[in-house]
């Protein structure tokens, strides 16, 4: 599911003495601790934007951010990048998106109180999709896989080129806090929500097929997207209910 399995170990009898090297796998908890350290400097770069930065300059500062963050994303998610770094990397560049696109609703909105609401739904979705995993309830069967996959290409779609209409003053609608916008922010939900399955499922493959400890970085990396995308869309959800 990584690409090409890793070369065999040398058992050449010429290597008098030699053994082979051991390669730790992959466990559940490895997922769970860097999952928890990505959100921590999430959490650390978005906090420091709410606190330090004025409202103008922290609305400013989620556009590049939101650009650099993408392009890590791509290069992340193409490339298959295990390297913590660079994911940690990429956890910073979206917590300063965060850090600034929250306090840009929460000003033009005049309640910041929905960002903590957004926060605690998010946990809340995804500690529901964890149990409904661990008790079978939603399977990643090949069908849902399939499905997921095309709703998520979808979603991105449909995200991307609203994304580049607006650049040129097209408004679509979809964001825009009327009947439409609210329809589609809670599809997005939905579809992220359902994501947690497919990274749930990656984890479970990965350590039945002993993968090597580094993909666990991967496994974080894929839980880490769908968490953000869940709390920007609740987010936009909640702001559109402000009564502004």
């Amino acid at each position: 599911m990584y690409g090409a399995p890793p070369q065999a170990y040398p058992t050449s009898p010429d290597v008098i003495g030699a053994t082979p090297p051991t390669v730790r796998t992959m466990t559940v908890d490895d997922v769970v601790v860097r999952t928890v350290g990505l959100l921590a400097l999430v959490t650390v770069a978005a906090g420091a934007v709410w606190m330090l930065a004025p409202p103008e300059t922290a609305g400013a500062l989620a556009f590049p951010a939101a650009m650099v963050g993408l392009v890590l994303g791509l290069v992340i998610s193409f490339a298959r990048v295990t390297n913590p770094f660079v994911i940690g990397a990429y956890a910073l560049v979206e917590g300063v998106f965060i850090g600034g696109f929250s306090q840009f609703l929460a000003n033009v909105t005049g309640r910041p109180e929905i960002v903590l609401q957004a926060v605690i739904a998010t946990l809340g979705v995804f500690l529901l999709m964890t149990i409904l995993y661990k008790n079978r309830v939603i399977r990643a069967t090949p069908k849902f896989r399939r499905g997921m996959l095309a709703a998520l290409a979808g979603c991105a779609g449909v995200i991307l080129i609203n994304l580049v209409l607006s650049l040129f003053g097209v408004d679509t609608g979809i964001r825009g806090g009327g009947g439409l916008a609210i329809v589609a922010s809670l599809v997005f939900i939905v579809v992220a929500a359902l994501s947690f399955i497919l990274s749930f499922h990656e984890v479970e493959e990965g350590v039945r097929l002993g993968l090597p400890e580094k993909y666990a970085w991967a496994c974080a990396f894929g839980i880490l997207v769908s968490l953000i995308w869940l709390y920007l869309e609740v987010l936009r959800l909640l702001s559109y209910f402000s009564g502004e």
